[in-house]
């Protein structure tokens, strides 16, 4: 796909050019120096992917538990995307594959610090639950409460709607994880 140059670079294509060892090298201020630091140290990625991974063991646990497979049966009940789930196999089957799943999700990218396609497969299954999830801000009853006549998202709402912020870390660390199996094939 060809560029047609504007003379003008966007933030996002300055980002492309512009390694992390480039970052460190051209930082003149302090606060771009703190950036660089963060970046060499690959503070980004670890928070991101220690967080999920420890998320995703836990909440994939708890799914596993009588109270952790109620909890979401009105979650999935009013889902389109995966009302057939519980017909299909019960709320408590159910609940432990859906479980399950977020622990295989996990344990893959755990294994993307050794094998980084691993961890791409981890964040392409965790993509998935999160783009689902996230769907129920809007297919479930009671996400939305309404204030002298301002509609706020209630505390299911708000439960709910971290599930758009893991959706974007879960693409974050496909690309993540993507860069470092590129590097190794490169390398072979």
């Amino acid at each position: 796909m060809s560029r047609v140059s504007t003379g003008q670079e966007t933030n996002l294509e300055r980002e492309d050019l512009v390694s992390s060892a480039d970052l460190s090298n051209q930082a003149k201020s302090n606060l771009t120096k703190l950036a660089a630091w963060i970046s060499d140290r690959k503070i980004p990625f670890l928070v991101s992917n220690i967080g999920m991974i420890v998320m995703l063991l836990w909440a994939g646990s708890f799914k596993m538990t009588r109270p952790g497979a109620e909890g979401i049966i009105p979650l999935v009940s009013n889902s389109p995307l995966i009302w057939w789930h519980f017909k299909l196999f019960g709320p408590y089957v159910g609940s432990d594959i859906i479980g399950l799943t977020e622990w295989i999700a996990a344990l893959l990218m755990f294994t993307g610090y050794f094998k980084p396609k691993a961890g791409i497969l981890g964040g392409l299954i965790a993509t998935g639950m999160f783009f689902t999830t996230s769907t129920m801000i809007i297919t479930t009853p009671g996400t939305i409460t309404h204030v002298n006549g301002i509609g706020y998202m209630s505390f299911l709402g708000l439960f709910l709607f971290k599930d758009v912020i893991a959706l974007g870390v879960s693409l974050y660390l496909i690309s993540y994880f993507g860069k470092q199996a590129a590097v190794s094939e490169n390398e072979s």
